[in-house]
């Protein structure tokens, strides 16, 4: 009997190491496989792009806030891996009757190799989790040296438009932000994504750098033009929203592009 605690606090009870996975998040759909636990993932959701072949070989059980409760049942899972911002609370407590669901909760660098620990434990896979760890530590180590003479400049980072919304404070974003040495004008405000007004974006925070996600909205030239118009001087750049929104392993693959990007804005 193995007891463990998930990222909200919750206390699970395994009689063995589950072996048949669902995930109801794209980057930690990611981090199993990159755990060598692509056998046992029976489930995944239309989101979850990477590796590009598990669309083809593994049942896809919905979205991340819209599930298909049958199918998931069909599938017998010994475990189901959720996230606190990417599923709701009811999708939560509907799984929660057909087995164990583990809930992460990522906000810090320092969650994220947290989760990756936990995976480890979870399902047996300590030596490959202390990979990952490892790998993430050393290439979050050598940014930090590569940043450490950038100046601190103001950004707002978009996710939406009509209406536009950004990433606020109390998001892994907003962290990826910070360690970039972007100071995120939109943090002080009471959402996570707060909805914004661009005739209000000189007077919140007159950012140096607006950034336009490629996900989930996928912004358009004309919404470039149009914030750039409300900004007056602000830099308008397009940016990978996979490498500022996942987790897990993908944080590796990001250092790797912050460093391009600073050097696309340079």
């Amino acid at each position: 009997m193995k007891e463990l605690m998930d990222q909200m606090g919750t206390k699970h009870l395994f009689e063995y190491t589950p072996k048949r996975i669902i995930s109801l998040v794209p980057s930690q759909t990611e981090l199993l496989y990159d755990l060598g636990l692509e056998d046992s993932l029976v489930g995944i959701t239309k989101f979850c792009i990477h590796p590009y072949h598990l669309k083809a070989t593994k049942t896809i059980v919905g979205g991340t806030k819209k599930i298909k409760i049958d199918k998931i049942k069909a599938l017998n899972p010994d475990i189901i891996i959720c996230n606190k911002e990417e599923n709701t609370k009811e999708i939560v407590e509907e799984l929660s009757s057909v087995c164990p669901v583990w809930v992460t909760d990522v906000l810090t660098i320092e969650d994220n190799l947290k989760m990756i620990d936990d995976f480890g434990l979870l399902f047996n896979k300590r030596t490959e989790a202390r990979k990952w760890i490892d790998k993430t530590h050393f290439a979050w180590e050598d940014f930090k040296k590569n940043i450490a003479d950038k100046p601190i400049k103001k950004a707002a980072y978009f996710i939406w438009a009509n209406p536009y919304m950004v990433a606020g404070n109390t998001t892994f974003i907003n962290e990826l932000l910070h360690l970039n040495h972007f100071n995120n004008i939109y943090e002080n405000k009471d959402s996570r994504y707060p909805e914004v007004e661009l005739r209000k974006i000189r007077l919140e925070g007159d950012p140096d750098y607006v950034f336009l996600s490629s996900e989930p909205f996928p912004f358009k030239d004309e919404h470039a033009f149009e914030i750039g118009r409300a900004t007056h001087h602000a830099k308008t750049v397009f940016v990978d929203g996979e490498m500022f929104s996942w987790y897990g392993s993908r944080l590796v693959k990001a250092f790797d592009y912050f460093k391009k990007l600073h050097e696309k804005i340079a």
